[in-house]
């Protein structure tokens, strides 16, 4: 079954559509609730919210095959809203040595010199800027496109696309690299 009927059936009080629907990305909402909370509980409380928020606002989903950005937007804004509550900075200003990157991305697994090049990573990481630093985890991290990155940070795609092609600047300048 594609999206758009799991979406269908959702919007018409199916709730075993809507978790089939959340389920078969979980991974990818656990990594990004992950990245704004820091911590895993607090990362699974925000996606059990989100679950109960998609299911009471799915009727407002326009477009049905929009379902996945519209649901990484809403999680977004409710660990922004728990972390504000909490009185905690909304950036990503510590990233958890123990996050594990997008499963595409080969770069850093859980062994040893994983964590050293996490660490590298942080360190590099901590020359940029809030949001060149939230912008570049969202890209490069997560593989989320330009849009979706303006849409979870309510900025326009320009803005996103300056924040990462500066941040990368001067991450090149100070580190160098082509």
């Amino acid at each position: 079954m594609d999206i758009a009927d799991l979406v269908k059936q959702a919007k018409k009080g199916n709730k075993e559509a809507l978790l089939t629907l959340i389920m078969s990305e979980k991974d990818a909402y656990y990594r990004l609730a992950l990245t704004y909370m820091h911590n895993p509980n607090d990362a699974m409380d925000a996606l059990e919210d989100m679950i109960v928020k998609l299911y009471e606002n799915i009727n407002q989903l326009k477009q049905d095959s929009s379902f996945y950005s519209w649901s990484k937007t809403v999680l977004v804004n409710h660990c922004k809203n728990l972390l504000r509550k909490k009185n905690k900075v909304v950036l990503i200003d510590d990233w958890d040595d123990s996050l594990e990157l997008n499963s595409n991305s080969n770069f850093i697994d859980n062994s040893y010199t994983s964590i050293e090049n996490q660490m590298d990573i942080k360190k590099m990481l901590s020359y940029l800027n809030n949001d060149q630093r939230e912008a570049i985890k969202l890209k490069y991290f997560h593989d989320l496109d330009y849009q979706l990155i303006a849409d979870l940070t309510n900025v326009p795609i320009g803005t996103v696309k300056s924040r990462i092609f500066q941040g990368l600047k001067k991450l090149k300048e100070q580190f160098g690299g082509a």
